[in-house]
């Protein structure tokens, strides 16, 4: 049996953060990090993107070298998965061994959702959560003339951008009556939308798919609800994520659209922490109501809070959500979380695609929207930060300093 320490299941950001938060933090103990894939830690958001386009090769996806892991004194079991926790024994079981924790960290992340239709299973039909999905799409994209990819998200649109960049004809299909609708309010998605389109992606909207069809079990058509097909020698699937909680379940931890956490990142059991996409916890920037999130941020921010909670000084959890989506040419990063907005105001010009949208409940600022604008971002994570809400006016206006404010 091994030594007590931390031990944390699951190798993505969250891992990675804690591993230099503890060591930060003067914890000295051991930390062993367990991995289901069998590389280091690496980076993820250039896999819809740079990665697919060729513009990085997997020698630049690791997050820190190899050497990191044993300088920091941090024992790493690759291609290992835990397939069961003890609570009660402070024990995590492998097919390999049983190895025992004063503290635990599940930071198992999210898989993407499946989609319950005949064909999801042929050839050519993917996925995309790590380098091995990426992999295939690359692969498919080299002969592909037509691919669809069903869902408009982040994903979905990031990997419709490389694809068109390659030269393909892109058809992307969603349910909803616009893109990214659970994530940006209506203008950007409206002007997201145009932007595709005017680059030769076909967007269909409000729209099912019923089945997909294949010759020889590879994928070759698309069927709609009114029985027409669309050619496809690609499809990628992006309808969302879904927390992986198994072992958080099995161990008898309270789950709810995720392992619920309290501010502090600590599960229904003391010493088993959450963080990452798996954490459903109270978010000061949500109102107070509990949210999961998926974003480096949220990641390497709650890993800082489960090391000072594993070193004795324990903080709560409350930073400033941002995220970021770059779609071909352009950049939409995001500040705060709109849930409860109103009102929405506009800074710049949206012809120009370059503006922000500033989302407002009465008079306070929830959140900023900007696309092409980083310094309008770096500017909302800071008065958000504060607690300091721009007048709507100051907002519109193009020759006001909001920096002035700060």
């Amino acid at each position: 049996m091994s030594k007590p320490g931390v031990v944390v299941v699951g190798a993505g950001q969250a891992a990675v953060q804690l591993c230099l938060a503890l060591r930060k933090e003067k914890f000295d103990g051991p930390v062993t990090v367990f991995s289901e894939e069998n590389q280091y830690p690496y980076h993820r958001p250039p896999l819809s993107k740079s990665y697919l386009l060729g513009k990085d090769d997997s020698s630049k996806l690791p997050m820190r070298p190899e050497s990191f892991y044993a300088a920091k004194n941090v024992a790493m079991r690759l291609n290992e998965k835990i397939t069961r926790v003890d609570p009660a024994s402070r024990t995590v079981f492998s097919e390999a061994g049983e190895y025992h924790y004063d503290h635990l960290l599940l930071a198992t992340g999210a898989r993407p959702r499946p989609l319950p239709i005949n064909g999801s299973d042929l050839s050519g039909v993917c996925e995309l959560r790590d380098v091995d999905h990426a992999n295939a799409i690359a692969q498919g994209l080299r002969t592909a003339k037509s691919v669809v990819i069903i869902g408009a998200g982040f994903i979905g649109l990031e990997v419709a951008s490389a694809a068109r960049a390659m030269g393909k004809e892109v058809t992307v299909l969603d349910m909803a009556d616009r893109v990214m609708a659970r994530a940006v309010a209506p203008q950007v998605s409206t002007w997201f939308e145009q932007t595709h389109r005017a680059a030769g992606i076909d967007i269909r909207l409000g729209q099912r798919v019923t089945a997909i069809h294949g010759v020889d079990g590879a994928v070759a058509e698309v069927e709609l609800p009114d029985g027409s097909r669309m050619e496809a020698q690609l499809v990628i699937i992006g309808v969302g994520v879904i927390p992986n909680t198994g072992l958080a379940e099995q161990a008898g931890l309270a789950c709810d659209n995720g392992i619920v956490v309290n501010e502090f990142c600590r599960t229904s059991d003391e010493a088993i922490f959450a963080a990452g996409d798996c954490a459903n916890h109270p978010n000061p920037f949500a109102g107070g109501r509990a949210v999961r999130l998926e974003s480096i941020q949220n990641a390497t921010d709650q890993a800082r809070v489960v090391a000072a909670g594993v070193a004795g000084n324990s903080k709560p959890y409350n930073s400033v959500p941002w995220f970021w989506s770059d779609q071909g040419a352009h950049s939409l990063q995001m500040t705060g979380l709109s849930f409860d907005a109103d009102n929405h105001v506009i800074r710049g010009n949206m012809d120009s695609g370059v503006f922000s949208v500033f989302h407002f409940k009465s008079e306070k600022l929830l959140a900023v929207d900007s696309i092409n604008m980083p310094r309008d971002h770096m500017l909302a994570r800071k008065l958000l930060t504060a607690g300091i809400s721009p007048a709507q006016e100051q907002v519109e206006d193009p020759g006001f300093e909001l920096k002035s404010l700060i």
